[in-house]
């Protein structure tokens, strides 16, 4: 007999897939709920549910909060006059006033039997804004439910108010990075964006497994210049982007897809395929919604997560056949551009920290895309001949994609960016232009072969490799490279670059 409670209880009873992870309520022998560190709930018998989905779903509402795609899903099997007796034990009970909203959604039509007007109670927020990012006031007069989440009930992501999302919120990277902007000084900020604009193009392939051609990293860094000049995303305009990060004219986009698009592992066939999105019609309805998000953040939202929200929630929908990812990660950089919350022209490296914790990337991808594959059953008929089966209602579960892991990895990997590649890119330019003037002032040699070892020997830890000095000893006397090592020993390891002897 099964020990689950809420949520997976009427994850096991629907057979629906499992989105909630570690995050379940099971019935246990404690005096009172128990929240553990992995996330699991721990519900003593004597406040444990019944057996009926709406006792259930009563249950999860109150402790584990809201999950849309369950309580959809719940709220379809329960008849009216179940419903309505429900609401008559507590009329102006917050959540049941918030179930019958839902249920009258997932119905299509009123509850019969309440009339508007009946309830007097105080508004209530369908969301607790101290549990989950929220988004505009809709308030629904009939219910008294102030439906506050992300999107309205056609489409509404989820981001939860984990210990990780909260943490990367407080930080507050985008004040500090106009602070850092405005430190170092306009010579060096314009000589760190061009690190940081190439760099972020080579690292958004290199996720990919790609190295781009010139011409590739040339029209994608010429993309990242774009993400500041204001301009709403529209189909034409994101066909327009597509076009810009593939380069294929097969790939080409002309309009979203319109055909079923598939995510292939390593292994033949449907075993496979690692993550089916959504069906085109489907797709194209949600991306109107995505389109509205996108374009207009939620007062009060905070722009990075809302950057985030948006990049994770396009690369589920998947739009195209082909760039999604790419163009995801730009996504990024157009709703910090929009939101004018950086300098301007200002970047942050984040697809390069990414591709350093691409593990965690990973993780934060397949939160959902894992579970969603089970919403589809696909068939290979050999070559590229694949039937694809969706599961009744599975619509709901690309409405109300949870994406906080998504958020919260953005989150970490924008500080990042700022905090260790873009920090580190300033030191070194400093280094080189301490180096370069101490050794210029000593010695006569190319400026372009003092770059190169500058930038070799910092690369090598401080230390000049055998092999460079063969390369350079036709050019550079011995005791020069050894003064441009010495150079940029010393000043990695914070000591001056002159010898006490050596000062005038």
């Amino acid at each position: 007999m099964s020990n689950a409670i809420g949520y997976a209880w009427i994850q096991e009873q629907l057979q629906t897939p499992d989105f909630l992870g570690s995050n379940k309520a099971r019935l246990a022998q404690v005096q009172s709920l128990q929240r553990l560190p992995e996330g699991a709930l721990l519900v003593p018998a004597k406040q444990a549910p019944g057996a009926r989905l709406l006792e259930h779903a009563l249950f999860a509402l109150k402790h584990e909060g809201v999950r849309l795609d369950y309580l959809l899903a719940a709220l379809r099997q329960v008849d009216a006059p179940e419903m309505l007796a429900e609401f008559q034990r507590t009329p102006n009970g917050s959540y049941i006033r918030k179930l019958c909203l839902l249920w009258e959604h997932a119905h299509q039509q009123p509850l019969p039997g309440v009339e508007d007007g009946l309830i007097t109670a105080a508004y209530v927020p369908l969301f607790d804004p101290q549990q989950y990012l929220t988004g505009a006031s809709r308030r629904n007069a009939r219910w008294r439910v102030d439906c506050n989440g992300l999107g309205d009930l056609h489409f509404c992501p989820v981001v939860r108010r984990t210990q990780a999302v909260n943490e990367g919120l407080q930080r507050n990277v985008l004040a500090a990075a106009r602070e850092f902007a405005a430190a170092i000084g306009p010579q060096m900020l314009e000589r760190a964006l061009s690190w940081a604009y190439l760099s972020e193009t080579e690292g958004s392939f290199a996720i990919e497994k790609e190295t781009p051609t010139q011409d590739k990293a040339r029209r994608f860094s010429a993309l990242l210049q774009r993400a500041h000049t204001p301009c709403p995303l529209t189909e034409n305009y994101l066909v327009e982007l597509q076009n810009a990060t593939v380069s294929n004219p097969f790939d080409q986009a002309v309009q979203f897809r319109t055909e079923q698009n598939r995510l292939q592992g390593n292994a033949l066939g449907a075993a496979g395929v690692t993550y089916v999105p959504p069906e085109p019609e489907l797709c194209a309805q949600l991306m109107e919604h995505w389109m509205a998000l996108a374009n207009q953040r939620p007062d009060g939202l905070d722009p990075l997560a809302h950057a985030a929200l948006v990049s994770f929630a396009f690369v589920f929908l998947h739009p195209f056949m082909d760039g999604n990812g790419r163009l995801s990660r730009f996504l990024l950089h157009h709703c910090l551009g929009q939101s004018h919350s950086l300098p301007p022209g200002f970047l942050l490296p984040i697809s390069v920290a990414m591709k350093k914790h691409e593990d965690q990337y990973l993780q934060a991808l397949t939160a959902f895309s894992r579970p969603a594959r089970e919403l589809c059953e696909v068939q290979w008929a050999g070559d590229d001949a694949y039937s694809f089966t969706w599961q009744a209602d599975a619509d709901r579960w690309f409405r109300f994609m949870d994406v906080t892991e998504g958020v919260a990895f953005t989150l970490a990997m924008a500080r990042a960016a700022l905090e260790v590649e873009l920090h580190q890119e300033v030191d070194f330019l400093a280094l080189f232009d301490d180096v370069a003037h101490y050794i210029h002032q000593r010695y006569d040699l190319r400026s372009t072969d003092l770059s190169t070892l500058i930038v070799t020997i910092h690369q090598n830890g401080g230390k000049l490799s055998i092999n460079r000095r063969k390369r350079f000893a036709d050019r550079v006397q011995s005791h020069v490279l050894d003064a441009i090592e010495a150079a940029v020993a010393r000043r990695m390891g914070g000591l001056p670059l002159s010898e006490p002897e050596d000062e005038d």
